[in-house]
């Protein structure tokens, strides 16, 4: 099979260890035995009588079967893929001997401190395959290279005189040595003084070539193995009723009914710890049902008898707060919480005004709505630790399990399974903490299990926020100032974060058009709120891009302009701009990506096309991408006739994947735009179910997203979200030039369907 997943379950009882230990750039743990580390923490499969490892990475045995291991979670961004392919490379495997395994969390005790052996280990936040590039490579360049060394050993030649291809040593002569053969020679290989060369590109086999999800075959037959799939033996069924107020309290609770149900073992209460911050302890109060399996444990929690009190947080409303964003933005004398840029003179430039435009646009709360709901498994033993967790960030998770417990580092165990979703409700771990502190309370392993109503109620939520826009044009129609105002409540409070860095989760400095106007100022105004936020999938981009896209598009549209020209006056010609943030803005990468879209979606026909064409571009974190959409209206049906997207992430390393995240991004932005808004009322989140929460069917969305990937010879950026930013505006654009109604406020239906 080429390039597979395999179980990593497999009870092996003799381990054979190897160190191969260098050091690289960042953390480079080749070795799998550390200082202090008598029982590495890793998973059987990569272990046995008959193998030979070459590192915590990659194992190959007698057979030259070559298992890799993936060490960041995959919440279906492809790194369970893209990055063994990128050892599998250097190493110059054979794809089709190649068997992938998720490691669980690396760690070891260092004096009583976390060492992390795999390095950094985190996933779904567009930082995987950038991270990995210089490491991983160098993990299969240093097994080439011991595998080069046994061979010239055998066949008495210089290491230079022989090259690998595809699993094998072959000599200038034609001899021939399977990977296989030079595993017992190669473990006895001294390590070089200085790393192995890296492949130049001009010999990549697998980098740049398309491949299939190493987990698509047990995923569409339903054979992949999910955290909230885990059993463990005697463990307990947990499920909670978490107070609709997260700073509520527990008023009144009965629960005679719920403990004669049969299989209740016991009802517990739960509530946040004092000075934890969020995301680290219990979201909210909440009483806890434990049985001998779900379904009593779910008829069980149907049965309580609870009253809850609210707190503070029981006047807020989303309405009352988009209200006082508004009179907050409205007020010309309200100082901002951060100044977050301000270049030239705005108000010099607004005296030599011809014409001034301005707008605001008005962005709903949002809820991540992952597949698999929350869930984790916990056993905890005198000395150990065990936890299953479906976590975007191990290294978190075992902090909190560390915190809870006590245990010394290397005494817990982490393990990560396939994701089912995170958009970045992973990088959280409260609900790790409510299966902890139950396991801890009865004494058995607990399998914490979050209903989807639990899990919409009682998230880290996306803030809702405005954007107010002010453009200053002058005589020769160019723009010369620009001024913005945003509010929102800060996804980093109540995180320890300083006040003066609330605003990043919010904005950046360098977003378009920063640093492209001689005039430009952005303001953020903090909101306050109890409702608990954190981090979400394209944050902040997601929300700044539709409100910039869609001014530049009125911008044109004031001047009686192609939308396309407006853009690439504003871009101007092909330049590196530095960014404050560091790095660079390549403008020409930028307008290749506009222009591709364009050319593609034949926008020479934008002001004579029956259907609305919109367009949009932005950049993220040295990555490029542009949307173009067509669509039309049927009475008041919206249909998306036609999607591209070309995006520019500099070297690819699984085409393959990386159209399925550009595809898979633009289809969750355009459902996330059309329909989705998260509203509470006294405190309470409204929505409670899919039926509230709409994610787009196959009928609202586009046949096919058709994807532009540019070619590149620069290091690798992230792209799992990538595609979000530009997919909203670019729609509201299409669809103002197919109705003449300019859509300001999301979701764009439900605002349609009042303007038409």
């Amino acid at each position: 099979m080429s390039g597979h997943r395999v179980n990593d379950t497999i009870r092996l009882e003799r381990r054979r260890f190897l160190q191969v230990l260098a050091a690289g750039a960042g953390v480079l743990m080749i070795g799998i035995r550390v200082a202090d580390a008598a029982d590495p923490p890793l998973p059987p499969a990569l272990l046995g009588d008959t193998f030979h490892d070459l590192g915590a990475y990659v194992r190959i045995d007698s057979d030259s079967n070559v298992l890799i291991g993936a060490r960041d979670p995959d919440t279906g961004t492809g790194v369970a893929t893209a990055l063994p392919r990128i050892i599998a490379d250097e190493l110059d495997a054979d794809w089709n001997q190649v068997s992938v395994i998720q490691l669980g969390l690396g760690v070891a005790d260092d004096k009583g401190q976390p060492h992390w052996i795999y390095g950094r280990q985190i996933g779904g936040t567009g930082s995987s395959i950038p991270a990995a590039w210089s490491d991983l490579r160098q993990a299969g360049a240093l097994a080439r290279w011991l595998l080069l060394q046994a061979a010239a050993r055998r066949l008495g030649m210089p290491a230079d005189q022989l090259r690998c291809d595809a699993g094998t040593v072959i000599a200038l002569d034609g001899r021939r040595l399977s990977y296989g053969s030079l595993v017992d020679d190669a473990s006895t290989i001294a390590l070089p003084r200085r790393l192995p060369p890296l492949k130049t590109a001009d010999r990549y086999q697998l980098i740049g070539r398309p491949a299939g999800d190493v987990d698509a075959h047990g995923i569409v037959t339903g054979q992949t193995h999910f955290a909230i799939d885990e059993q463990d033996g005697d463990a307990l069924v947990a499920v909670l009723a978490h107070c609709p107020w997260p700073d509520g309290t527990l008023e009144r609770i009965d629960t005679a009914d719920t403990l004669a149900v049969q299989g209740v073992v016991k009802v517990m209460q739960l509530t946040p710890e004092p000075g934890q911050p969020w995301g680290s302890t219990v979201i909210a109060p909440a009483v806890a049902v434990l049985a001998e399996d779900t379904w009593s444990a779910l008829q069980g929690r149907q049965k309580l008898k609870i009253e809850w009190k609210p707190g503070a947080s029981g006047s807020e409303s989303s309405a009352a707060l988009e209200q006082r964003a508004v009179a907050l933005l409205a007020d010309s004398a309200a100082a901002p919480t951060t100044r977050v840029r301000n270049d030239g003179d705005v108000e010099a430039a607004g005296k030599k005004a011809a014409r001034r435009l301005q707008a605001s646009y008005f962005q709903p709360w949002l809820a991540h709505a992952t597949a698999e709901p929350m869930n984790c498994l916990v056993r905890l033993d005198k000395d150990r630790a065990r936890a299953v967790v479906p976590t975007q960030a191990p290294q978190k998770a075992w902090a909190v399990v560390q915190r809870l417990t006590g245990l010394a580092p290397a005494q817990i165990e982490i393990r990560v399974p396939r994701v089912g979703g995170g958009y970045g409700r992973r990088l959280d771990h409260d609900f790790v903490a409510e299966a902890v502190m139950l396991a801890k309370a009865v004494g058995r392993p607990v399998r914490l299990l979050w209903t989807r109503e639990e899990d919409l109620g009682h998230d880290y939520y996306r803030s809702g926020s405005v954007h107010q826009f002010s453009a200053i044009i002058d005589r020769k129609r160019r723009v010369i100032g620009w001024n913005q105002r945003m509010a929102s409540a800060s996804a980093l409070a109540h995180r320890g974060v300083p006040d003066n860095r609330l605003w990043t989760s919010e904005l950046r400095s360098d977003q378009l058009p920063a640093g492209l106007l001689p005039n430009f100022r952005s303001d953020w105004y903090a909101l306050d709120s109890a409702i608990p936020r954190g981090p979400a999938r394209g944050m902040p981009h997601l929300s700044n891009a539709f409100a910039t896209e869609s001014f530049i598009d009125e911008i044109a549209h004031l001047l009686k302009e192609n939308p396309l020209d407006t853009r690439l006056r504003l871009l101007g010609e092909p330049r590196q701009l530095p960014l404050g943030s560091g790095g660079t803005l390549d403008v020409g990468r930028l307008l290749n990506v506009l222009k591709l879209v364009a050319d593609r979606i034949e926008w020479k026909n934008w002001l004579r096309s029956v259907s609305g064409l919109g367009i949009a571009c932005w950049h993220v974190d040295g990555a490029y991408v542009a949307h173009a959409v067509e669509a039309a209206m049927q009475g008041e049906q919206l249909i998306i006739q036609r999607v591209v997207c070309a995006v520019d992430v500099g070297r690819v390393v699984n085409p393959l994947g990386l159209e399925g995240q550009v595809a898979g991004a633009t289809l969750d932005a355009l459902s996330t735009a059309l329909n989705l808004a998260i509203t509470f009322k006294g405190g309470q989140i409204q929505q409670r179910g899919y039926k509230d929460y709409p994610l787009a069917g196959m009928a609202q969305l586009p046949d096919a997203v058709e994807v532009i990937t540019v070619p590149g010879d620069r290091p690798p950026t992230g792209a799992s979200f990538l595609a979000m930013p530009t997919a909203a505006p670019a729609l509201a654009n299409a669809v103002f030039r197919a109705s003449a109604v300019r859509v300001r406020r999301l979701p764009l239906m439900r605002e349609l369907l009042r303007l038409l």
